[in-house]
């Protein structure tokens, strides 16, 4: 979800490994354990949670997580916390990463120190506010002046224990004074309206002569500042929670006797110290955070039409995407954009087949064949993986999903058996297990997405080609990546590949990487697989696959996946589990006068149908066919006013900003409210994508509900009175690959920036390579150039399209500096990130004057 920026297209994405935390504070228990888990939160706001690890002051997450941000943020942060079965979980620290500085620990493992949290730190929102100086006459003739503070309104304030009613108080201070004044509660809304006026006495009259009154002013207002508080009215018995204050001086007078701002609520200096920040253990972070600044499609067409022809470039060595390869880091950082872009624009399978076949004429021995992590290598990996996520989770999820549940004793180290269990059992256990997955892989081939199967036809034709002594190279060169680098992965971690929701627990993890080992090999069609096993046990578990059965059923899935003629996929789909998940559901009434309550629901899609339960497993309550969702669009916050909207969730002072959305249906609308801003998009989205070719869909919406007789938005009467509103759209309805060209593009240009010394270092190379046939200069060698004067022709193509990207990008920078105002919506006073900005131009500016 991209934000406008004045023609621009600002994308925010975070990728996140949660390591492990070491040294937590024992529990002031006998056990002294604790049973903790981690939370990610944007600000306040939770987005993101680990499994439980029980009984330890250590635990490992080792879990990753990723999301597209859709908001502005301040803080990305990470709780601890202890799970108490009779209370509330306890927190037990945190670590708050400030946007500015996230690029400090940009893809590197950091240990940080976790910090206490106390409710005075925890804030978020900002306040927009006016200040007045005027004069005013008193009866007795003697000049006064008093100050007006408007509190005109508050955006984004957390909601505390699912409810949100804000006050504001108002307070003149000064070294002998204190006056409070306090505004109205705004009942369940954290985007309150106050729009109240406070008048307080700046000046008193009294017998001062004019001048010494003058002067008087002066040093007391230079002395005195209004401070704001920000409360949620709350019922406990522990009193109102804080929610943020902001502190001005009434200096900001002096100039102009009005002034005007928004300002970001701050924690209270209480003057406290924390305890030191060792006492409470640490946690070990991997954060990648990208922030994409995307231009408008037309300034892209050079970069982007000379990575495109790239696969008719000869040699392909010569091109603009593998150059990319050839000066990046690591080739993962080329291969996900260059994908991302091909697939976008239908030429992944021509670029993929001309760089493979190049690595393939590369390779001497072909039991070598894809074996490095090679530009072709990495890019059928992240083919894989965006176009095959859909027949990965067709073909392996009911088969994980039996073993997770079942949870069969499957060791068969003989130094690891359990007290009880017996070697043979275990075997036999282990044996049905990897029947199962077994069959469910090479079962599979007629699902295969077409674009796998298109390049896997061009890895064995370059294959058989190169190699044609060697009857079974057109085998390995397909199974080296839909066994090795495609299914045994997804067994082996089925959490990095969302077949589980969590890293599966000790016993099912070592079932499963058994069980990966062994379909690995069986895909390898090594000669001789028993000795491919290190572990004498493992040879022993393989004489059960050593059929020729096994060897005909792997050879028959490779020659289907990577068969020109390939048949269609079956007309009839399996349903297919798209998403799940708790929510809270409101319902129009399904009867006219029936409940219209807001209750907890387990929600579940599938390519069939939208459904809700009682619960995960439960038949369904409700159920919406696909093709009868008309549109799926979000929900404006004053429809409910966050009704009872969480009462029935069990949250802590953990806070969530409420997002509702609906989907419209013929007879009536859903409405839905979930537990973060990063799930109600994916939810908006993959619903959106499922139902895009419905040929019913709607054009137009109403953005809130319809309460009390008429539709709130437009005041229409008729409950089935049209849209108000134009609903949004634009997503592709393929499922699996919804891609921004022209983002990729700018991620192509980024990359391209970052090592432009080296694309200059290739162009000396081209250079030396022309002019001197002998050794290559140590420097040099690094870089494939099989053809130095057309390499060089396509360097100086992408440096000029680079440098005319990086002027657009200056100019634009240039022109926000000139145009932004620190104090306004967009940028309130006390946003970090916009203070380094405007240095960084000042800077900028000064040099280049």
């Amino acid at each position: 979800m991209a934000v406008e920026d004045e023609g621009l297209r600002v994308f925010q994405s975070v990728k996140i490994k949660i390591g492990e935390a070491k040294n937590l504070p024992s529990y002031p228990g006998p056990s002294k354990m604790r049973d903790c888990y981690c939370t990610v939160n944007l600000d306040q706001e939770e987005v993101f949670r680990t499994k439980i690890v029980e009984k330890s002051l250590c635990p490992f997450y080792g879990e990753d997580f990723y999301c597209e941000i859709p908001r502005s943020f301040r803080h990305l942060s990470f709780y601890i916390f202890d799970r108490d079965v009779f209370r509330r979980d306890s927190i037990i620290g945190k670590v708050a990463i400030q946007k500015e500085d996230l690029q400090k620990y940009h893809n590197r493992d950091t240990w940080f120190q976790l910090q206490h949290v106390d409710a005075d730190s925890e804030v978020q929102g900002k306040v927009h506010l006016e200040l007045r100086l005027s004069e005013v006459i008193t009866d007795t003739g003697v000049v006064c002046h008093k100050l007006a503070t408007r509190i005109v309104e508050c955006q984004g304030l957390p909601i505390v224990n699912g409810q949100c009613d804000p006050y504001a108080t108002v307070t003149l201070a000064g070294p002998f004074r204190s006056e409070a004044k306090k505004t109205k509660v705004k009942r369940k809304t954290n985007n309150p309206q106050f729009d109240e006026v406070f008048y307080f006495e700046v000046t008193r009259p009294c017998s001062y002569s004019k001048k010494s009154h003058f002067d008087f002013e002066e040093e007391d207002v230079d002395k005195l500042e209004i401070r704001v508080d920000l409360w949620n009215a709350s019922n406990l018995k522990f009193g109102d929670e804080f929610l943020g204050e902001l502190r001005i001086p009434l200096k900001v007078l002096r100039q102009s006797s009005s002034y005007e701002a928004w300002y970001f609520l701050q924690p209270r200096d209480n003057g406290s110290k924390s305890l030191k920040p060792d006492d409470l253990g640490s946690l070990r972070l991997n954060v990648v955070y990208t922030e994409d600044h995307v231009f408008s499609s037309d300034y892209y067409s050079p970069l982007r039409d000379l990575l495109l022809k790239s696969a008719d470039v000869e040699p392909v060595s010569a091109s603009a995407a593998h150059i990319l390869g050839e000066v990046c880091r690591e080739k993962q950082e080329a291969a996900v954009p260059l994908v991302r872009l091909f697939l976008h624009y239908g030429r992944v399978v021509p670029f993929i087949s001309a760089i493979a076949s190049a690595e393939v004429k590369r390779t001497q021995d072909p039991n070598t064949i894809f074996r490095g992590n090679s530009l072709a290598s990495k890019c059928i990996d992240e083919t894989m993986k965006l176009a095959g996520m859909h027949y990965l989770h067709v073909t392996l999820k009911p088969a994980i999903e039996e073993i997770c549940q079942s949870h069969k004793p499957c060791e068969i180290d003989p130094v690891k058996l359990k007290d009880g269990e017996n070697l043979e059992n275990n075997m036999e256990n282990l044996r049905q297990y990897v029947d199962r997955v077994f069959h469910a892989i090479t079962e599979s081939g007629v699902s295969c997405p077409t674009v796998m199967c298109d390049i896997f036809f061009s890895l064995r034709e370059a294959a058989a080609k190169r190699f044609q002594d060697d009857p079974d190279v057109r085998y390995t060169a397909v199974s080296s990546f839909i066994f090795l680098r495609f299914f045994a992965p997804a067994i082996l971690s089925p959490n990095l590949f969302q077949l589980t929701p969590h890293h599966t627990d000790p016993q099912t993890s070592r079932t499963l990487t058994l069980i990966s080992k062994t379909v690995q090999t069986l895909g390898s069609l090594s000669k001789s697989k028993s000795a491919s096993f290190k572990e004498s046990y493992m040879a022993t578990f393989y004489e059960f696959f050593n059929e020729q059965k096994y060897a005909d059923a792997v050879k028959n899935f490779l020659d289907l996946i990577s068969s020109s003629g390939r048949r269609d996929p079956k007309s009839v789909e399996q349903p297919i589990v798209l998403k799940e998940g708790f929510m809270i559901k409101r319902a129009q009434g399904r009867k006219r006068f029936g409940m219209k309550n807001f209750k907890k629901r387990w929600f579940r899609l599938t390519n069939h149908e939208f459904t809700y339960h009682k619960s995960k497993g439960d038949q369904p309550l409700y159920s919406i066919p696909i093709e009868n969702i008309l549109a799926v669009e979000k929900l404006e916050e004053e429809s409910f006013k966050m009704k009872n909207a969480s009462q029935s969730l069990r949250v802590t002072r953990v806070v969530h900003q409420v997002l509702m959305f609906q989907v419209i249906q013929p007879e009536r609308a859903l409405y839905i409210q979930a537990n973060n801003c990063v799930e109600a998009k994916d939810w908006i989205d993959i619903l959106t994508k499922v139902s895009q070719c419905n040929q019913k869909r709607l054009t137009v919406y109403h953005p809130s509900a319809y309460l009390s007789g008429h539709w709130l938005c437009c005041r229409a009467p008729s409950d089935s009175a049209p849209g108000c509103s134009p609903c949004t759209g634009g997503l592709p309805a393929n499922i699996q690959l919804d891609i921004d060209g022209d983002r990729e593009t700018e991620r192509i240009y980024s990359l391209f920036n970052l090592y432009m010394s080296k694309l200059e270092k290739m162009q000396e190379a081209c250079g030396s390579k022309s002019v001197y046939d002998g050794p290559e200069q140590e420097e040099y060698s690094t870089f494939v150039i099989d053809d130095p004067q057309e390499t060089y022709k396509t360097l100086k193509q992408v440096i000029a399209g680079v440098g005319a990207l990086e002027q657009e990008h200056a100019q634009y920078k240039r022109d926000k500096f000139k145009k932004t105002k620190y104090g306004s919506q967009e940028h309130p006073i006390g946003d970090k990130s916009f203070q380094n900005y405007i240095r960084q131009q000042s800077e900028t500016s000064t040099h280049s004057i």
